[in-house]
């Protein structure tokens, strides 16, 4: 009998549970990680269009970062954040290939979203389309196929991982993370439109929490408005900059014990309405005099020297992590309080591709109060694209908020392909520096058709953008998609935008923002309008799914894989010196350090792009514990760099210095380095080599 009451018990437990779990719409939730590092050398990094910052080793290793949720009825969508500039279509359209090559008909271009963090100092050379991959001289397979893998394994994971759960939304304001970099464009919208918000960056940041049935913590993505350029433009060590070290940080947290990349927890910050928004929070000044730079122009006079924005920190290492930190610091409070809604609700997604060239509608005006119509232009970059920003110079004296064109530079672009004048009227007031959309050879320059696209995952939206969303697009975009579910009757939702996502086209700049023609607007490639035409569609999208109703497919993008050129040479050969041997000791470490101290060794080696040592690691610091050594940090932790050098490019030799600075929570004993890579025999072959420095001792006397 009292066998009978405790199975009773255990019984009416099971009931509740699963009454209760269906009451809410508990979700099957998956989330997976996976290694996308690409070739950390002799590839130029993708974001700063900067032919001189070619990767010279590896700071930070890139990560794909991905959740899967799906509702009781089977509806499934998966999005991905991943360490890099940006995604292109063809990486997308491959990762999905992979994925139904597994899985059959579950994923799709449908019902996955993946978005780039947009990091500015990680290998191109995979957008396809040649404006893009010119400054990293073409298409870069190594870059690409990194890429899709790990992008592909860490949905795969997410899949594979799926168990019951819930999710949780919650906010907070970060305050000192980011700062406007046109301030002058932004005041350009309305005022009684900017006085609905207090400031001219979003500084909420946005958090999805996912928990199991045992209230244990699986996952936390985070959405935030800020350029990861904290890494200048000189950097050139991979790096996944200030949101990557975010995220790092995060898991470290919840992974304790284990090394990056490791462990259950997936903690992740993503990219949002990030358009305009920098991380340089001292602000742009004049790099040699110190004065501030022209507002409207961003420029410094002749002798002042550049317009750069900096800070935090004393130097771009100290900045990174500064606002690494204050990220991380809020995603931990916003855990630690327990703060938030959940989400319920079905899940559903819808998609369409879009020819943005020969988009037409009409949208109401409040001004006039009247319909207008509106259309796209053809792809075009203004003279202003050419000056960079605060947070990256451009060249040749160009300046922001040109609206002039100039002869000389006309005929150049005349030359490449020259605009029509219905498209210098379409693009007006834009001076047409780059007629992309008439440049066809040797193929696509940029793209006319993007994908746009909506999840819904109970009372959240999720909308994948394809491009950069200034601060006050994103707003309107994030208002509009929020009333036309009201409006369709699908209720109140919160929205999240999902910047850089599924295909890169640049910037999408206000209309009025667009008259000021700083970079950003400079960047908007179809036109001043580009922004309504967003909204109209996205308002279509989200009005289709909350009724039902499906959309046509769209035009299918062009497949470039075929077509694209590569001028990056491969590795040739490896040598070493006579009496060396790769992984042979060139300078080794000393016999003992202290606490803050940076240990420096350097060994003969071999080309990195050999082998880029996917889920592995180029470099251990192990520790010796009870005769047996234990690694205590990889080529993906803060406190170590790996700096390449080709020391003979006729004799193929190259050298790999380790760096490690020794933080304050190393234990004191008995350290050494070791260092893994591959070369390249002058008669074929790649081979694998193993270096190891002499054991030292570290001390905890610290430094100060």
């Amino acid at each position: 009998m009292k066998s009978l009451n405790i199975s009773t018990i255990f019984l009416a437990l099971a009931v509740i549970i699963c009454i209760s779990c269906y009451s809410v719409e508990c979700y099957k939730i998956g989330v997976g990680r996976a290694d996308i590092t690409g070739p950390p050398v002799e590839v130029t990094f993708m974001g700063y269009a900067n032919l001189k910052q070619k990767g010279k080793g590896l700071h930070l290793r890139q990560f794909a970062r991905s959740f899967v949720v799906e509702d009781p009825s089977g509806n499934r969508v998966a999005y991905v954040s991943a360490d890099c500039g940006m995604v292109g279509y063809g990486v997308k359209r491959e990762v999905i290939k992979r994925l139904k090559d597994r899985y059959q008909d579950i994923y799709s271009i449908d019902n996955v979203v993946i978005s780039g963090t947009h990091t500015h100092s990680t290998p191109g050379g995979f957008l396809m389309d040649l404006l893009y991959d010119l400054s990293i001289l073409g298409f870069v397979p190594q870059t690409y196929e990194a890429l899709c893998q790990g992008i592909y394994l860490s949905i795969k994971r997410a899949t594979d991982n799926l168990q019951e759960g819930k999710i949780f939304l919650s906010k907070t304001t970060v305050l000192n993370a980011n700062i406007n970099r046109s301030p002058s464009s932004y005041l350009m919208n309305p005022e009684a439109e900017r006085a609905r918000y207090e400031f001219d960056v979003d500084k909420d940041i946005t958090q999805l929490k996912f928990v199991n049935l045992e209230n244990e913590l699986i996952g936390v993505f985070h959405w935030f408005a800020v350029h990861p350029t904290s890494m200048n433009n000189t950097n050139h060590l991979v790096s996944s900059d200030n949101v990557g070290y975010a995220s790092m940080l995060l898991e470290k947290h919840y992974n304790p014990n284990k090394l990056p990349g490791k462990g259950k927890f997936v903690g992740a910050f993503a990219s949002t309405n990030l358009g305009d928004v920098s991380p340089n929070i001292r602000g742009p000044k004049c790099q040699k005099s110190g004065n501030n730079c022209d507002v409207l122009t961003s420029r410094c006079p002749h002798e002042e020297g550049e317009c750069v924005a900096s800070g935090p920190g004393k130097d771009m290492f100290e900045s990174t992590q500064t606002i690494a930190i204050r990220l991380y610091e809020a995603g931990v409070g916003l855990l630690q309080e327990e703060s938030g809604r959940e989400v319920t609700g079905d899940v559903s997604f819808i998609h369409q591709t879009v020819n943005m060239t020969n988009y037409s509608a009409s949208v109401y005006n409040p001004l006039s109060r009247k319909m207008d119509k509106i259309r796209g232009c053809l792809p075009a970059m203004g003279y202003s694209f050419a000056a960079g920003t605060t947070d990256g110079p451009g060249v040749f004296l160009f300046e922001q908020g040109e609206t002039t064109s100039n002869p000389m530079w006309n005929a150049l672009r005349d030359f490449i392909a020259p605009p029509t004048q219905a498209d210098i009227d379409c693009q007006h007031p834009k001076p047409i520096l780059l007629a992309t959309g008439r440049a066809a050879f040797p193929y696509e320059w940029q793209p006319k058709v993007v994908p746009t696209q909506v999840l819904k995952i109970g009372d959240l939206i999720l909308a994948g953008i394809p491009g950069e969303p200034t601060t006050m697009s994103g707003r309107r975009l994030r208002n509009a998609i929020k009333k036309s579910a009201l409006e369709s009757g699908g209720g109140e939702f919160d929205v999240i935008l999902a910047g850089l996502s599924n295909l890169y086209s640049s910037y999408i700049a206000t209309f009025e923002e667009y008259q000021a023609q700083r970079y950003e607007a400079a960047s908007t490639l179809y036109g001043p309008h580009t922004l309504s035409i967003y909204i109209n569609q996205y308002k279509m999208l989200t009005a289709a799914m909350m009724t039902g109703k499906s959309v046509e497919k769209g035009p299918e993008p062009p497949y470039l894989n075929d077509k694209v050129l590569s001028l990056v040479p491969g590795v040739v050969f490896d040598g070493h010196p006579i009496g060396k041997d790769f992984g042979a000791i060139k300078f080794d470490a000393k016999r003992s350090y202290t606490i803050n101290d940076v240990v420096t060794v350097t060994f003969i080696a071999g080309n990195p792009r050999n082998n880029i040592f996917h889920e592995k690691t180029y470099l251990v610091v192990e520790r010796k514990i009870n005769e047996r050594w234990k690694i205590v940090l990889t080529d993906a932790d803060w406190d170590t760099k790996m700096h390449w050098e080709r020391t003979s490019t006729l004799l193929g030799f190259s050298d790999i210095r380790i760096e490690w600075t020794i933080a304050p929570n190393i234990l004191p004993g008995e350290y050494r380095i070791r260092h893994f890579g591959n070369y390249k025999y002058i008669l074929g072959g790649i081979f694998p080599y193993e270096g190891v420095s002499r054991t030292f001792n570290v001390t905890n006397n610290a430094k100060l």
